[in-house]
Formats: structure tokens, sequence, C-alpha cells
């Protein structure tokens, strides 16, 4: 169950990263009444994090599946980590910049 539970995580953060998407992408230049090409390039960044999520949770996913298979352990990798996590502070500081730049 461990692992399954593994990839539901992955599943729900992309599915947040998904919603992301839409509300940058599509709401933000609605609710705004900027331009919308910025808000549309911030939100295919979201996507692509989402597309990112799905991916890495279910080669993750994979390998907890191997590991509890032969009793062994899989330590997520910091790298990994790292790239998400910088990932999502890119985007998230971009989404800042673009709402007080426009208000």
């Amino acid at each position: 169950m461990a692992a399954e539970r593994t990839w539901l995580a992955w599943w729900r953060s992309a599915l947040a990263a998904s919603a992301g998407a839409l509300a940058v992408g599509r709401l933000a230049p609605e609710v705004l009444h900027v331009a919308p090409w910025p808000y549309i390039l911030l939100g295919c960044g979201y996507a692509s994090l989402a597309v990112g999520l799905l991916v890495v949770g279910a080669q993750r996913q994979r390998e907890l599946e191997r590991a509890l298979r032969t009793g062994g352990h899989m330590p997520l990798r910091f790298r990994t980590v790292g790239v998400f996590t910088a990932g999502g502070v890119v985007l998230a500081l971009m989404t800042v910049v673009f709402v007080i730049a426009q208000t």
C-alpha cells in the first residue's frame, strides 16, 4: 500500500499543478484584464510541471514496488526533489511578479 499511496500523492500534486495551469493561463488574464500571452506561457509551465510529476510519480511507484518485493530501500534522489523544488519556486515567483506587475 505504501507504493500506491506514494503514486496517489504524485497524482494529487499533478492535479493541483494542472489546476494552477488552468487558473494562471486562462482565468488570470480575464480577471486581471491583461494581455493573455505571458499568462498562457506561465500556465504552460505549470502544465509541464504536472506532466513531470505524473511521469516521475509513475517511475517512483515502479521503483517502490521493486524495492518492496526485494526487501530493499529506494530513497527519493535529492536531484529529483531539487528539480521539482526549483521549478515550483520559479513558477511561483513568476506568478507573483506577473500579478504584481499588472496591478
